[in-house]
C-alpha cells in the first residue's frame, strides 16, 4: 500500500519517539531525526555529515560497533544494550538495533540504526536493585569531591569504614557507592538500622539464632551477617547500638567470628563492615555512652559528610538532578525551579539535608503539571520566615565540628531574595504569590505578558494576584 501523497518517510521518521539515524559507508551520518537528537543532545544540523562515532562517544565505538556488524554479515541485528555520551556529560543508556541500508537496485550504500531511551528504565531498576555508584552523587563542593576522590582506594580495602554525618546526607549512598566500587560489589549488600530495634531483638537480627534458643525459636534462623556472607554489611546508626552488643560487634571485627543466640561454635563472618551514624562517637565514647575500642576499631576510615547547609554550591545542581529524574519517573517535562523559587532554597537552612530537598521536589511534582516549579508548588513550611537566614550568613554548626560560612555573594550570582521572605512572621501563600507576581514585575520593567510568562501564568491570573493585595 503507498503512502499518502503528503506524507513522506521523513515526516513518519519526525514523528517516531525512537532515534533514526543514518550512515554511508564512510560512516558519515546522513539523516538524523527529532527524537535522536533530543536523546543524544545534539542538533540535527551538527550531526548531519560527522562520523558516527564522534556524535554518540557510545560504549561500543571502539570494537563492537552493531551498525559495522550489521553491515559486514549483511543482516540485521537488535537489542543491543550501551551507553552514549551526551555533550552535557551525562551517560544515556539505550537499547539500538540496526540493519544494512540499500537503494533500490539493491546496492548497499550504508546502515540504518534506531535506539530507544533506557533512562527511566534504568533509574527504575536501580532504585529496586539498590544499587548505588558514584556517579549518583551529585556535587560539586570541594569538600565531597575530596572524599569521592578518595573512594576507589577505600573501596579496594577491606578495612572498617566510618561514615558521618547528619541525617539525610546520604550515609548509606555512599555505603553503597563503596561496594559497588569494591572486589565484592557481586556479593550481598545488606542494612541494618541499629536503632531501629530492641537489644534482644537487634541481637538475634545481627547474628541469628538456633532452633531452642528460646520459646518460639522452633528453627535455625541465620542474621545479617550470615546472610552478608563475604559482601558488604552496613549498620547504620551504629551510635544507638546497646553497649551489651558492642562487646559481640568487636569480636567481629577483631577476630571475624560471632555466635548464633543458642549457638555453641563459632561462625565466620568475612563481610566487610561499613558503619554509620549522625551522631558524635568520639563525645559518646568519651562519656561512656560507647565502646572506646569499638570507636578506634571502626575509625579505621572515616568519611565525614558535610551538611548541605555547609555546600550550597550543591543546591541548584541537586535541583536539576531531582527534576530530571522524576520527570523520568512521573513522565512530566517540568523545566526546572523558578527564580523565586531557587532564592528561597537557597536561602534555606536545610535542616533535612539533600533528603528533605528530595521531599520538596517530590511534593512539587504532585502540585505543578508543567513549566517551572513555582512558590505555590512548594511546602508551606517553607514560606515561613523562621526558617529562612539571612543570605551571606554563617551556617548553623553542625555535629561534624565547625560552622560552614557562607560567602555574602554566592558564587552562581543569585542575588537575596525578597524582604518580605525575612520578615518578622509566617507568610500565606497570598502573599507568597504576592511577592513572586511584584518581583516579576519589577524584573521584566513592568512587562506583564512577560512577568506572565516566567511566572507560568495568565494575564488574568496576574490581575487577581495583585488586586487581591490591594495593589494597583
Amino acid at each position: 500500500m503507498a503512502l499518502p501523497r503528503d506524507i513522506s518517510c521523513e515526516t513518519i521518521m519526525e514523528s517516531v519517539a525512537d532515534g533514526v539515524f543514518t550512515v554511508d559507508l564512510d560512516w558519515r551520518i546522513t539523516s538524523f531525526n527529532r527524537a535522536a537528537a533530543e536523546i543524544t543532545g545534539v542538533p540535527a544540523h551538527e550531526a548531519l555529515g560527522r562520523r558516527c562515532r564522534d556524535v554518540f562517544h557510545s560504549s561500543i565505538c571502539d570494537g563492537a560497533c552493531v551498525l559495522r556488524a550489521c553491515i559486514e554479515q549483511d543482516m540485521p541485528l537488535g537489542n543491543r544494550s550501551v551507553f552514549i555520551l551526551r555533550p552535557d556529560g551525562r551517560k544515556v543508556p539505550v537499547s539500538i538495533s540496526g540493519a544494512p541500508l540499500r537503494d533500490r537496485r539493491g546496492r548497499l550504500m550504508g546502515g540504518v540504526e534506531t535506539f530507544r531511551d533506557l533512562s527511566a528504565l534504568h533509574l527504575m531498576r536501580k532504585q529496586l536493585d539498590g544499587q548505588h555508584t558514584v556517579e549518583d552523587i551529585v556535587t560539586r563542593s570541594a569538600a565531597m569531591i575530596r572524599l569521592l576522590g578518595i573512594l576507589p582506594q577505600v573501596a579496594a580495602s577491606d578495612a572498617p569504614v566510618l561514615v558521618l554525618g547528619e541525617s539525610g546526607t546520604g550515609k548509606e549512598l555512599f555505603a553503597r557507592a563503596i561496594h559497588n566500587l569494591s572486589p565484592r560489589r557481586g556479593r550481598p549488600f545488606v542494612g541494618v538500622n541499629c536503632g531501629a530495634l530492641p537489644e534482644h531483638l537487634l541481637e538475634s537480627e545481627l547474628f541469628g539464632y538456633k532452633a531452642g534458643a528460646f520459646t518460639d525459636a522452633r528453627r535455625d534462623k541465620p542474621g545479617r551477617f550470615a546472610l552478608a556472607d563475604d559482601g558488604t554489611i552496613f549498620l547504620d546508626e551504629i551510635g544507638d547500638m546497646p553497649l551489651p552488643l558492642q562487646v559481640k560487634l568487636l569480636r567481629v571485627l577483631q577476630e571475624k567470628v560471632y555466635e548464633p543466640l543458642g549457638g555453641v561454635r563459632p561462625q565466620a563472618a568475612p563481610a566487610r563492615v561499613i558503619a554509620a551514624t549522625n551522631r558524635d562517637l568520639e563525645r559518646l565514647a568519651g562519656e561512656g555512652g560507647f565502646r572506646s575500642d569499638l570507636y578506634y576499631r571502626l575509625n579505621v576510615v572515616m568519611l565525614r559528610l558535610p551538611p548541605l547547609r555547609e555546600r550550597p554550591e550543591d543546591i541548584p545542581l541537586l535541583l536539576d538532578h531531582f527534576v530530571a529524574q522524576r520527570n523520568l519517573l512521573h513522565g512530566k517535562e517540568i523545566e526546572g525551579v523558578s527564580e523565586d523559587v531557587l532564592h528561597l532554597l537557597l536561602r534555606y537552612p536545610f535542616p533535612g539535608n539533600v533528603r528533605e530537598m528530595e521531599n520538596i521536589v517530590e511534593y512539587a511534582f504532585i502540585l505543578c503539571q508543567r513549566g517551572f516549579i513555582q512558590l505555590e508548588h512548594l511546602p508551606e513550611y517553607l514560606l515561613g520566615a523562621q526558617t529562612l537566614r539571612p543570605s551571606g550568613q554563617a551556617g548553623q554548626t553542625g555535629e561534624s565540628g565547625s560552622a560552614g560560612a557562607q560567602p555574602k555573594t554566592p558564587w552562581w550570582g543569585a542575588q537575596p531574595a525578597p524582604a518580605q521572605a525575612v520578615s518578622g512572621s509566617p507568610r500565606t501563600m497570598a502573599a507568597a504569590k504576592l511577592d513572586a507576581a511584584r518581583e516579576a514585575l519589577r524584573r521584566h520593567g513592568g512587562r506583564v505578558m512577560a512577568a506572565c510568562r516566567e511566572l507560568d501564568i495568565s494575564k488574568d491570573t496576574l490581575r487577581r494576584i495583585l488586586k487581591g493585595s490591594g495593589a494597583d
